[in-house]
């Protein structure tokens, strides 16, 4: 497999998180454990780590933005959530490794080679809660809606996490699925994946670009927050990546050159210029701004 080649598709990028999910519970100061990341990853997502430049800084990010999720996750069911919708869900296994009720409904929708996979490595394992898979291509609108459908007359209370998605739709296909996520009655929190302008501007000059080119970043709204409040949904909470490692004492990995030069840089920033540099992406618990219909 060459460089380039290394990422055909999105999907193959469910084997690159969890290749670094593998790798941090491999550290004495793990933040969380993932005992089935490795096998899922394979060699095929160590390949793919190899490959793609800074790997100090993806793992990083997985690490932080797991443990994000988690805590939205585990907040929401303590607040009444009886049912998670895990679009895009790819090798997913926080129903295996999280501390969930067994009540709880778990549906992980994501397209059938994905599953299939899945299911043959997993094959075996006892999940915490009721756990379904849904084959399915999210793209495909009538399809989606259908099965948006099916989970929202199921639940009491839904949450959908869309996981490293929404960066790879359109604007146009972004909207969509805001527009169907808001109709949902049930449907009480969504959590999202936020990047800031620069973040995307970055990702295009930077080397990383070049060895993701089949996998590439598409959502562009420029203004993210006003994207989804046009669409009826607002942020009940927003985690920054950067803050949040502060919070866990866990600071971004950086060579000793560009950790100095980055130094430097803050001593002459202003206090906006350092906290917005810290606010480059993260994750949002959206909620329905309108709750039209809704108890």
């Amino acid at each position: 497999m060459s460089d380039q080649a290394a990422v055909q598709n999105v999907s193959d990028t469910a084997f690159w998180v969890a290749h670094y999910r593998a790798v941090e519970m491999q550290r004495p100061d793990a933040l969380f454990r993932d005992p089935l990341a490795g096998r899922l990853a394979g060699e095929h997502g160590g390949k793919i780590a190899k490959a793609i430049p800074m790997p100090g800084m993806t793992g990083w990010i997985v690490t932080i933005r797991t443990v994000i999720i988690d805590d939205y996750i585990s907040r929401a069911i303590s607040e009444g959530v009886d049912a998670v919708l895990n679009l895009g869900a790819g090798l997913d296994t926080r129903p295996y490794r999280m501390d969930l009720p067994p009540s709880l409904r778990w549906i992980e929708a994501d397209y059938p080679k994905m599953i299939e996979f899945k299911e043959s490595k997993l094959a075996g394992e006892q999940p915490r809660c009721q756990l379904e898979r849904v084959k399915i291509d999210l793209s495909d609108a009538t399809e989606r809606r259908q099965m948006l459908a099916r989970v929202n007359a199921v639940a009491k209370k839904l949450l959908v996490l869309s996981e490293g998605v929404i960066p790879y739709l359109t604007n146009e296909q972004v909207g969509s699925l805001a527009d169907d996520l808001h109709g949902l009655d049930h449907l009480c929190y969504w959590i999202a994946d936020y990047f800031s302008p620069e973040v995307i501007k970055f990702r295009q000059r930077s080397r990383i670009q070049a060895k993701l080119q089949n996998a590439p970043f598409q959502f562009r709204p420029g203004d993210w927050f006003a994207f989804f409040a046009q669409r009826g949904w607002k942020p009940k909470e927003v985690r920054y990546i950067a803050e949040e490692a502060d919070r866990l004492h866990r600071p971004i990995p950086l060579p000793s050159l560009p950790k100095v030069l980055m130094t430097i840089r803050a001593m002459f920033a202003s206090k906006e210029r350092r906290a917005a540099f810290k606010r480059f992406s993260g994750y949002v618990l959206l909620e329905p701004a309108a709750p039209a219909n809704r108890a």
